[in-house]
């Protein structure tokens, strides 16, 4: 898939526990627009209504050439997974998981979302984790600056 956006707060926000990939029900223009990069996943999260999937608060800017200008940049968009794959995301959301929206990509000519399934971290998890990687980092220095 190439990737087109990346949500880069869900890593840090949430442990991702598996992905599956979806499709969007985008409009024409809105197609264009996603292809040309336009699309941002800050603050977008996926929520089951109806034994349907959707994305919400993804915002989509309006493709400069389309003769509609009336488009709507953060409405409730559709994804389309196999019925069996829902059924499990609808269990694990009923069992405390988060479906978080993690890329969006063209794969075959289409548009496709990677939905990530995991658990909100806490916030001292978080400050494990940077202080991880800082201690890392400064390992790296040290490292490189004695060769």
């Amino acid at each position: 898939m190439k990737v087109i956006a990346k949500n880069r707060r869900a890593k840090f926000d949430y442990e991702i526990t598996e992905n599956l990939v979806a499709g969007i029900a985008l409009s024409g223009a809105e197609v264009k627009s996603v292809k040309q990069g336009h699309i941002s996943l800050k603050g977008a999260y996926v929520t089951v209504n109806n034994n349907e999937l959707y994305l919400l608060n993804a915002h989509v800017s309006p493709y400069k050439f389309a003769g509609t200008k009336n488009q709507e940049e953060t409405r409730t968009r559709k994804l389309l997974v196999h019925r069996k794959e829902l059924d499990r995301l609808v269990g694990l959301k009923k069992s405390g998981h988060a479906l978080i929206p993690l890329v969006v990509g063209v794969q075959r000519g289409l548009v496709k979302i990677e939905i990530g399934v995991g658990r909100g971290k806490k916030k001292y998890d978080k400050r494990e984790v940077s202080k991880k990687r800082q201690a890392e980092r400064d390992i790296a220095r040290k490292i490189s600056a004695k060769h």
